[in-house]
């Protein structure tokens, strides 16, 4: 059951980069798409907390700090930048750009905290620095610079995510975290999407799906509303279900497939293929992803899988 709901997860986030694309392409700036995605996760964690789980509402003045800033940097810029990003590069590429996370969260336990990072990581730095020049074609500069500078900020907030989001949710509900940081995300978009610049007439349009799918038309709101229940919340829920079952460690492995659903729909719906080169670039890449999120030595796994919480998956 954990690796299902893993890959439910990773199935759920990665049909949302291209669904997400099609949303910002109708109208909608990347800012004001992650001012609807994370009030709606907001909503949902703390009506769920209101049914279940009240006192976890409680928390520190400390824990609010650290969680405002989990909020702004590990939520709110992480959407907005990955948003950016697949606006000017193919959506799997910007998604693989973004889980160097998992990287950069193995080196930041090694050096600044000095976990006990296994050799093997030292090979994962070398498989993603491979298959990312193969991915970029360096020697052809294909991609679009900005887009890459927005995908690795993406990855830059994802490993803060990361960081602080796994030592924040030992201290309190992963919903509980889930709730507060989106929170903040939304006060922080509240004032800087432009959300007053829609026009709400958008909200009773129909947009095309774009792509192989020029030719389907939804409504506009509808294609909205999946993107924030089933693009955001959702996948995000089942990847707390599978860390019911599954260590992190090896949930954290079963998301990496998110980024093989994200190039495969987007293959399939918006057309942006890769080349042979890049297709073995990309699979060097998740193979060092693997192995870097497999490098790190987690002591609290078995307390955390005790209590039915641990760190859980992030929200693209």
């Amino acid at each position: 059951m954990g690796y299902f709901y893993a890959l439910l997860a990773a199935a759920l986030f990665g049909l949302n980069g291209s669904l997400t694309f099609v949303v910002i392409d109708a109208g909608l700036t990347p800012a004001q798409l992650t001012l609807f995605r994370v009030a709606a996760a907001a909503v949902i964690a703390g009506v769920f907390l209101l049914v279940r789980n009240r006192a976890a509402f409680r928390v520190t003045l400390r824990q609010l700090a650290v969680l405002a800033v989990l909020g702004v940097f590990g939520v709110a810029l992480l959407q907005f930048t990955y948003a950016v990003a697949i606006t000017l590069l193919p959506v799997g590429i910007a998604l693989l750009l973004e889980y160097i996370a998992v990287l950069l969260v193995a080196l930041v336990a090694f050096f600044v905290f000095r976990e006990n990072v296994k050799r093997r990581l030292w090979v994962a730095i070398g498989c993603v620095l491979v298959g990312l020049a193969l991915v970029a074609q360096v020697w052809a500069s294909e991609l679009n610079p900005l887009g890459v500078l927005f995908a690795f900020l993406a990855a830059t907030m994802l490993t803060i995510y990361f960081v602080i989001g796994e030592r924040e949710v030992g201290k309190t509900s992963p919903i509980a975290v889930a709730f507060w940081t989106m929170s903040f995300a939304t006060v922080f978009w509240l004032f800087f999407s432009g959300w007053w610049d829609i026009d709400p007439s958008i909200f009773a349009e129909t947009v095309s799906l774009n792509g192989n799918l020029d030719a389907v038309s939804v409504p506009f709101w509808g294609a909205l509303l999946w993107n924030m229940v089933m693009g955001s919340f959702a996948p995000f829920f089942f990847s707390l279900l599978a860390l019911k079952y599954l260590s992190a460690t090896a949930a954290g492995v079963v998301a990496a497939s998110e980024v093989l659903f994200a190039f495969l729909v987007a293959w399939l719906w918006l057309g942006q293929g890769l080349g042979p080169l890049q297709a073995v670039g990309a699979a060097i890449v998740l193979v060092g992803i693997v192995l870097a999120q497999t490098a790190r030595v987690n002591k609290v796994v078995d307390a955390d899988l005790a209590l039915s919480d641990s760190p859980q998956q992030p929200l693209v």
